[in-house]
């Protein structure tokens, strides 16, 4: 054997080795993953069953559609309010349990909880501002309410102004906690609902939950409460009907860029001062009610949750507002 031939023999030795070496180190990274994801998914699997059994009871079931929707009752005032979350709230009547508190003395409050939120049941129903609509206004004739003051946070703005355009007889007054606007910007994007799914059935979102910042830190809501919603959290953030929501969310703020508020209708929008998020927030919110006969924009300083913390002012404004619009 000549001397370069022998020396090519120790170079291909060499790249054979370095070769297995590569091949080892990243076999061993791929078992190392599978085995943190097969933690990660036993692991959420022990704790959502551990969880499911020490999440209490609130509030009353009605059927809708052969399904429970869970609605909480609160005070005995002449006037009601029906207050509807926020898009991903997952426990809606204990994240408005401040505000419930201070309207209660003097409303009687009801907190409906739709389809996949809260206690209530999830659904495989396309969830399209109709169907939402339809099974909140059949949930509150179970009940024999049909007067009412509708408030709503967030995206209840887009389900709102169908809502008191399909049932005008009905709503006396809607009153918006940082709503939604049909046009504001950023509402007609693609949402990775697939990625969201995965982070759920992996157990992945748990672990991301954990050690995010705690979204209660600071707040007045009990010990006991917080723990409550933490644990509806996990079992109800990006369901398989959160996620059908979610996927709907641009066609819904379409359909609603045809409807207006009545004129003659009380509307009353509590908004942040300083939404560094949406561009034009204020003016979005002033258009809503240029031309309606009792219409206010109240601002406020706080963060998209208002009623968090700014319960005591959103509870005292819409008492007064409601005097003023009689």
């Amino acid at each position: 054997m000549t001397q370069p031939e022998d020396k090519k023999m120790r170079n291909g030795s060499k790249i054979k080795k370095v070769r297995n070496i590569v091949l080892k180190i990243i076999g061993a990274i791929v078992i190392f993953i599978v085995l943190i994801l097969g933690i990660v998914y036993i692991t959420n699997v022990i704790s959502t069953n551990s969880e499911a059994n020490k999440i209490d009871s609130y509030g009353q079931h009605v059927s809708v559609d052969g399904k429970n929707i869970n609605v909480l009752i609160q005070g005995e005032g002449k006037e009601t309010i029906v207050l509807l979350p926020g898009y991903g709230t997952a426990a809606p009547a204990l994240d408005f349990k401040l505000l419930i508190d201070e309207l209660s003395p003097f409303y009687r409050v009801v907190a409906v909880e739709p389809f996949g939120y809260g206690l209530s049941d999830g659904t495989e129903k396309e969830r399209t501002t109709e169907n939402i609509v339809s099974e909140v206004h059949e949930a509150l004739q179970q009940l024999n309410i049909n007067q009412y003051m509708l408030m709503g946070h967030s995206i209840a703005g887009i389900y709102g102004v169908d809502y008191v355009n399909t049932y005008p007889n009905e709503v006396t007054a809607f009153v918006g906690i940082d709503s939604s606007v049909a046009t504001q910007p950023g509402m007609d994007v693609k949402l990775p609902t697939t990625m969201f799914g995965f982070l759920k059935k992996s157990g992945l979102q748990r672990l991301v939950v954990k050690f995010g910042g705690d979204p209660y830190a600071g707040l007045p809501f009990d010990e006991h409460t917080v723990e409550q919603m933490k644990m509806l959290s996990n079992k109800n953030s990006n369901s398989s009907t959160m996620l059908n929501e979610m996927d709907h969310i641009s066609s819904n703020f379409k359909g609603a860029q045809g409807l207006t508020f009545p004129k003659d209708l009380p509307l009353l929008l509590l908004i942040q001062a300083n939404n560094e998020d949406v561009k034009g927030w204020i003016p979005l919110h002033e258009g809503q009610i240029k031309d309606s006969a009792h219409g206010k924009v109240i601002t406020v300083d706080g963060s998209h949750y208002l009623h968090h913390t700014k319960f005591k002012e959103i509870a005292r404004d819409v008492r007064a507002f409601m005097k003023e619009a009689k």
